[in-house]
């Protein structure tokens, strides 16, 4: 990789990460029923998993695909996680996008309804996002 793409997996991780905390304290505060924090929130949470699809994007565009260097056990365990992370990740754009109009169209059933599915889906995303980047670049190194 091209030393001057080699920070982009750091911030990636650091993103999805940060989305990550974000929902869980976002999905703490509307459940204390603090809809203004709850809202704000979940708004950082936004942009932030924004920043991270842009960056995500841009460091691809440039440096393409990394491949896994692990062995043995560790190959199916990873590529069953990157298989279930890429499909989520491109349901829950559409999902992101239809629960924020809701909110914003004051539909907060409807809004309720389908974050039920959009939150522990992002999440999900967001979480075995860092997992992907640990294992990809930390735990089996890649180059």
């Amino acid at each position: 990789m091209p030393s001057e793409y080699a920070i982009f997996p750091v911030i990636n991780a650091s993103l999805n990460g940060t989305s990550a905390v974000l929902l869980l304290v976002g999905r703490n505060f509307i459940k204390r029923g603090w809809v203004a924090a709850h809202s704000a929130v979940m708004m950082v949470a936004l942009c932030t998993s924004t920043l991270f699809l842009a960056s995500y994007l841009y460091y691809h565009w440039h440096v393409h695909s990394v491949h896994f260097q692990g062995q043995g056990w560790s190959r199916p365990v990873y590529f069953s996680i990157l298989i279930s992370h890429t499909i989520l990740a491109m349901v829950i754009v559409p999902l992101v996008i239809i629960t924020l109009l809701r909110a914003w169209g004051g539909r907060f059933d409807r809004h309720r309804a389908i974050a039920r599915w959009t939150f522990p889906l992002w999440l999900y995303v967001s979480v075995t996002g860092v997992v992907i980047y640990l294992m990809l670049y930390r735990i089996y190194g890649s180059s």
